[in-house]
């Protein structure tokens, strides 16, 4: 999956779609829901929003079309969060003593359309603090590509992240953004 140039990371490209408010409040919650997992370290429960296939994504520069041509801070297969959900857990794991700790903040959530892949594609902004030995800001937008309903429940096909400062140096980012 992580060099099928097949997968389809394209969000700008999308047929308009209405949703009724409840399947709008739906996709909120679960928006929040998945920042709650974040921040509770309850990052297990956080790699099972995804679909088997889904990718999670955050673009080196802006505007970047896609990770196969340009190199990317993160993008990450099932398989890459799990290795790194384990290294941040494990007890050893020096870069996390003390362990790092963040408040996500969601908000302006856009209905942007669906995909050719009939993916709905949904954006909102963030900002994350993150605290260890010393703070920091991170800000930018979410774009994602979901699948589900609001009854079955919703799984993220896609998660890009737009930094504000993607092409800034970087500390290490060691928790999911």
């Amino acid at each position: 999956m992580l060099l099928d140039r097949a997968f389809n990371v394209n969000t700008s490209d999308v047929k308009p779609a209405l949703v009724e408010e409840a399947t709008l409040r739906s996709i909120e919650q679960f928006l929040f829901k998945e920042a709650r997992l974040l921040d509770t370290w309850k990052f297990w429960e956080w790699d099972k929003l995804f679909t088997d296939d889904g990718m999670y994504w955050v673009p080196q520069k802006h505007n970047q079309v896609n990770p196969f041509d340009h190199i990317s801070l993160f993008w990450e297969n099932r398989m890459l969060r799990e290795t790194r959900i384990r290294r941040v857990e494990n007890a050893r794991n020096w870069s996390q003593q003390p362990q790092t700790q963040t408040a996500h903040l969601i908000g302006n959530v856009c209905i942007e359309g669906l995909d050719e892949d009939d993916c709905l594609v949904v954006s909102a902004v963030f900002q994350a603090t993150e605290w260890r030995l010393d703070q920091r800001q991170l800000a930018g937008r979410y774009t994602y590509k979901l699948t589900g309903n609001k009854v079955e429940g919703w799984k993220i096909k896609l998660k890009r992240v737009d930094l504000v400062n993607c092409n800034d140096v970087f500390a290490n980012l060691e928790v999911f953004v």
